[in-house]
C-alpha cells in the first residue's frame, strides 16, 4: 500500500502543465494524450460516405500540412456550369489536439459538404506544443494558399473562387480570423485571395461542469506558444484597425447560450457591426446563438435539433439567404453519435484540475463596451431580450435565435 501510494505521488508530481481533459505534459517532456476521437479513412466512393467524396492531399511536403477534401457528388453533378462554394474549415481542439481526420471532424465536414453543396478543404496543421505557435496560423495560411491555386483537380474542375469561405471551431475560429486577416493584406492582395465570408464561434461551457472558467479563459495560451507570448498578445485581442483592415464582407459568429464568455461572442460581432455601420461598407455581420447548448455540441450531437438548426443557418449563410430565418425547433432527445461529448463529460468530471478549452472569440475579444446584441451597456442575463425579428429592429447586425422549445 504504502510502494502504490508514493507511485502515485510521484506520478502527480512529473506533471508538468494539466491541460484536461485534452493532454497532460509531463517533467521529462512526454505528452499523454487524454481525448482523441477515433480516425477515418479518406474514400473517393461517395456512397461510402452519405454521398460525399472524400481524400487526403498533401500541401506543404516540408512540414507535412495536409488536408482532407469533401466533395459532394449530387450537388457537383447538379451544379453544371455553376460552381460550387469553397470552404476552408480549421479544426479546434485549443491548438494542440484535435484533426480532421477524426471521426468527429470527419462527420462535420461530410455534412457541412452535403448540407452547403461546397467543396470543403479541412486543414491538418500542426499542433502545439512541439510546433508551437505561430505554426498553425502559419499552416493555415498555406492551406488558403493552396487552395487559391487551384493545386488540385477537384479544386480546378469544382470550386468557385468568388464565393471563398474560411470556417472554424475552438481554435480553429481564432486560425480562421487570422488567416482572414492576412489575406486581406497585401500578401494576400497579390494572391489574389476574396473572401466572401467567415465563420466564428465562440465559448461554450459543459451542462454541470465549467470548461474554460471566465477568470482562466486565456491561461493556456503561454503553453502553446512555448513561453513567447502572454494573454496582452494582440492575437487573443486584436486592435480595431486590423478588424478595420478585413476585407471579409460577410461575418458568422455563433455562440451557445450556456458559453461561458457568451459576451465576448457579441463583443466580437458588435466590432463587426460598428464597423460596417461606420463605414458604410455594406459588410454583414451575423449572431447565431443557441438555446440550452454547451460546449461543441454540433460536434459530439450532430442529431440534434439545435445542430441541425444551426447548419442549417450555415447554409443559409455560404448560399446567401437575403432574409435569415428566426428558427424555433423542437427538442430532441441527446444522441451522442460519436461517444464525444460523453468522454468530455467523464474527462472534466474526473480531473482534479479545471477542464479548459480555448474558444475562438476568446482570442478575439475587446474592451468592454455595447454588445451589439442588445441597446444598454449591459447584456441582459435572462437571455429572453431578443424574441423576434420587431426585436431585432432595434439592434444593429442580424441575429438567429435558435431555441429549444421543451
Amino acid at each position: 500500500m504504502h510502494a502504490s501510494k508514493n507511485f502515485v505521488e510521484d506520478a502527480v508530481a512529473e506533471v508538468d502543465f494539466d491541460f484536461s481533459p485534452f493532454l497532460k505534459r509531463y517533467k521529462d517532456g512526454r505528452i499523454e494524450w487524454l481525448l482523441r476521437s477515433p480516425p477515418v479513412a479518406a474514400s473517393e466512393i461517395p456512397r461510402a460516405n452519405r454521398g460525399v467524396a472524400t481524400r487526403d492531399v498533401v500541401i506543404d511536403h516540408s512540414t507535412g500540412v495536409s488536408a482532407r477534401l469533401f466533395l459532394p457528388s449530387r450537388a457537383a453533378k447538379a451544379a453544371g456550369n455553376r460552381r460550387l462554394p469553397r470552404v476552408v474549415y480549421i479544426h479546434g481542439g485549443s491548438f494542440c489536439t484535435e484533426s480532421a481526420f477524426y471521426r468527429s471532424y470527419h462527420g462535420y465536414a461530410s455534412s457541412l459538404a452535403a448540407s452547403a453543396g461546397a467543396l470543403v478543404v479541412s486543414v491538418e496543421y500542426r499542433l502545439a506544443p512541439e510546433h508551437p505557435i505561430p505554426a498553425a496560423y502559419d499552416d493555415a495560411w498555406s492551406a488558403l494558399k493552396w487552395v487559391a491555386s487551384f493545386a488540385d483537380h477537384w479544386l480546378a474542375d469544382y470550386a468557385d473562387p468568388a464565393r471563398t469561405f474560411l470556417a472554424g471551431d475552438s481554435a480553429g475560429g481564432n486560425i480562421a480570423y487570422h488567416t482572414a486577416v492576412r489575406a486581406s493584406q497585401d500578401d494576400g492582395l497579390e494572391l489574389g485571395v476574396d473572401i466572401e465570408g467567415m465563420r466564428l464561434p465562440s465559448e461554450e461551457v459543459w451542462d454541470g461542469a465549467v470548461v474554460f472558467p471566465a477568470y482562466g479563459v486565456d491561461w493556456p495560451w503561454p503553453f502553446v506558444t512555448a513561453g513567447q507570448a502572454g494573454n496582452d498578445d494582440p492575437r487573443l485581442i486584436p486592435p480595431d484597425e486590423e478588424i478595420a483592415s478585413l476585407t471579409c464582407r460577410r461575418v458568422l459568429v455563433a455562440v451557445a447560450e450556456k458559453d461561458t464568455l457568451l459576451e465576448r461572442g457579441c463583443r466580437l460581432l458588435d466590432r463587426f457591426s460598428d464597423y460596417y455601420e461606420r463605414t458604410a461598407t455594406g459588410g454583414e455581420a451575423t449572431l447565431v446563438e443557441s438555446e440550452g447548448e454547451d460546449h461543441v455540441f454540433h460536434l459530439y450531437s450532430p442529431l440534434h435539433a439545435t445542430s441541425r438548426s444551426l447548419m442549417e443557418n450555415i447554409v443559409h449563410f455560404i448560399n446567401q439567404t437575403p432574409k435569415p430565418m428566426i428558427l424555433g425547433v423542437p427538442r430532441r432527445p441527446f444522441m451522442d453519435v460519436f461517444d464525444y461529448g460523453m468522454n468530455m463529460k467523464r474527462r472534466c468530471s474526473d480531473s482534479t484540475t479545471t477542464c479548459s478549452i480555448a474558444y475562438a472569440t476568446s482570442k478575439i475579444g475587446g474592451p468592454k463596451k455595447n454588445y451589439g446584441l442588445f441597446s444598454g451597456a449591459e447584456r441582459p442575463t435572462n437571455k429572453q431580450a431578443y424574441k423576434g425579428p420587431a426585436a431585432a429592429a432595434a439592434f444593429p447586425g442580424t441575429r438567429h435565435l435558435i431555441k429549444n422549445m421543451w
